[in-house]
């Protein structure tokens, strides 16, 4: 008989993902109210690991605690995403050019496969696909900088702004742009050229006024 593969996480982190299932499957949706005594009693566990990762999901700006009122969903404003474009992009761009000295062939044809494995995904209408490709194509050079904060401020944005909870559409024009931008990307780190690549980053991948319409589409902020 085949044991069970035992679950190491702690009750906290098993609750923190819980809930995060829940915002992406839209079952807890933006302005909602978290009753903790409800929930706790619904996943059979005490208050304590709840109130946990409720914390934990304050602290990434995914709800709000009201003392004495309750624990509501955050929205998602315009002004929330134009904040998120431009620290993100100005984090990038630091990241681009602080992997320059160890940024490797190897990193390259990484992130060259994952862009092919994104235009395959779109071409499948498969978004989920697409999502983890695009995430792990820029954590490439994300992670060779080995700074966990700047590594952590932005998964938490980049959560904050497709996880929690992730919009119901996609536009696939956009992602086909989005594609295009990396192969741009792509032709500069080739080249050697990380400054190039690094602003091409921060003043069109990531630039709020570049990606503005897209953006209030797929947020349904017309």
């Amino acid at each position: 008989m085949k044991k069970a593969v035992l679950n190491f996480k702690s009750l906290k982190e098993q609750v923190y993902e819980y809930l995060r299932e829940e915002f992406r499957k839209h079952r807890l949706k933006p302005g909602a109210m978290i009753n903790i005594d409800e929930t706790s009693k619904e996943l059979g566990i005490s208050r304590t690991p709840l109130r946990d990762a409720l914390l934990q999901l304050e602290i990434e700006g995914f709800v709000t605690i009201v003392p004495r009122r309750g624990i509501y969903v955050n929205q998602l404003t315009l002004e929330d995403i134009q904040e998120f474009y431009q620290v993100i992009g100005t984090l990038e761009h630091a990241a681009l050019l602080a992997s320059a000295k160890v940024f490797k062939q190897d990193d390259l044809d990484k992130m060259t496969k994952l862009n092919e494995e994104m235009k395959k995904a779109v071409a499948n209408n498969d978004f989920d696909l697409f999502y983890d490709n695009n995430l792990a194509f820029h954590n490439v050079f994300i992670d060779l900088t080995g700074n966990k904060t700047l590594v952590q401020i932005i998964n938490n944005l980049k959560k904050r702004l497709y996880d929690l909870p992730r919009p119901e559409k996609w536009i696939k024009e956009w992602e086909e742009g989005s594609t295009k931008e990396h192969d741009i990307l792509l032709n500069f780190l080739k080249e050697g050229q990380f400054e190039k690549a690094a602003d091409h980053v921060k003043s069109i991948h990531w630039s709020f006024d570049v990606q503005e319409s897209n953006i209030k589409k797929y947020y349904n902020l017309d």
